[in-house]
């Protein structure tokens, strides 16, 4: 099941972000600052176990950002990311965002959610924001994607909080 992150998941939302920042492939995100932004947070809950965590950052009053979106190893495909996600876009849409982007690794499973691929040029604030604190910057070797909201996919009443 896919909720709100709770302040008893912060623990296991750090264990499971810092496990792909250790490869190179997230930003690391400290305990503390998991807990500032909490309210971005979902997190997929199977048998009281977190599998997996995805994180809707508001970036302007038009646009948020997709972040955070892993899933504990030997949980992937089973469209645990793809719930995630979903659940991000649902709430962007709730909140009258236009679109919401990502900085990925893996534009194809993006691309599957009806992402297009985009030049990073175009988001200066989150360069300058999240991204010069990156080991990689200013090589950054993401990919860019974005959506319409009104292309997003929709799966309502998925998670809860949603009517």
């Amino acid at each position: 099941m896919v909720r709100k992150a709770l302040l008893s998941d912060v623990d296991r939302i750090h264990e499971i972000v810092e496990a792909f920042a250790r490869r190179g492939i997230m930003l690391h995100r400290s305990a503390s600052d998991i807990c500032a932004t909490l309210r971005d947070f979902f997190v997929y809950e199977e048998n009281g176990k977190i599998l997996g965590t995805c994180a809707l950052h508001i970036a302007s009053p038009e646009m948020g950002e997709v972040r955070s979106l892993a899933v504990r190893s030997g949980h992937t495909g089973r469209g645990i990311g793809t719930k995630l996600v979903t659940a991000c876009l649902e709430e962007a849409a709730e909140l009258g965002l236009k679109r919401v982007f990502a900085l990925t690794y893996k534009p194809g499973f993006f691309k599957r959610l009806r992402f297009k691929c985009m030049s990073k040029e175009v988001l200066p604030h989150k360069i300058w924001g999240d991204c010069i604190k990156c080991v990689k910057f200013p090589n950054c070797d993401e990919i860019a994607v974005i959506i319409e909201l009104a292309d997003a996919p929709r799966e309502r009443g998925q998670h809860e909080g949603t009517s």
